[in-house]
């Protein structure tokens, strides 16, 4: 499934790009601000996140150009948080709309709901799997025989970096910003005490070995005693 991207702000593409591609998605932003539609309509996409300010036209005027040959389902991401911009949104095209700054967690579960609807596509992940254990995104738990584990958000996001990594060492950095989307303000002590918390959680079903660490690197997961 092909995603477009229709945001100037580098490092937000950047961002979107990296968690997309995790999760299978083929992923391209537009080159040139001044031939959106024409990109689109070259690319055939199957959904579009857009942004409402943009160099030469805004996104409300791309959104209404693509109407006129596509329906393809369109995601607006926007810091406009006025209900008239949201309205304003849907009355020119847009599916759906998420305020800025993105919370990738909600940005993707959108994008897979987007998708089912408009698709009927069942092959976007709700489950991961490592070595017998699953990592049940939908309801926030990991599963393994006889057990089930109930997780907060943190630590989901945190086994979903892990999992998705596939026993490969998942960097301090990269999990950091999977989980709070690269927030200036956190002590590197976070990720350290949330790993802990987690690592008591499976402690308590005879998992205190899963997640390793590679010292000054990150982490990975492991099944071997």
């Amino acid at each position: 499934m092909k995603i477009f991207i229709v945001e100037d702000e580098e490092n937000i593409v950047r961002l979107l790009k990296d968690e997309l591609m995790q999760w299978g998605y083929t992923v391209e932003s537009v080159k040139d601000f001044q031939r959106v539609s024409d990109e689109v309509e070259e690319g055939n996409p199957e959904l579009i996140l857009m942004d409402i300010s943009l160099p030469c036209y805004n996104g409300f005027y791309w959104t209404e150009k693509i109407r006129k040959f596509s329906h393809v389902p369109i995601l607006f991401l926007s810091s406009h948080s006025e209900s008239m911009d949201m309205v304003q949104a849907m009355q020119f095209g847009a599916d759906d709309y998420i305020v800025k700054p993105i919370d990738l967690y909600v940005t993707r579960a959108k994008i897979q709901a987007l998708l089912r609807r408009t698709y009927e596509y069942t092959a976007v992940q709700d489950n991961l799997s490592f070595q017998g254990l699953q990592l049940d995104l939908a309801k926030a738990a990991l599963l393994g025989e006889g057990f089930r584990i109930d997780l907060t958000k943190t630590e989901l996001l945190i086994l979903e970096c892990l999992f998705l990594a596939k026993g490969g060492i998942s960097k301090r950095e990269e999990i950091m910003n999977h989980c709070w989307q690269g927030e200036d303000f956190l002590d590197d002590n976070t990720l350290s005490v949330n790993i802990t918390r987690l690592r008591k959680k499976l402690s308590a079903v005879g998992l205190q070995d899963l997640i390793q660490t590679k010292k000054g690197i990150g982490y990975f997961l492991s099944l071997e005693k």
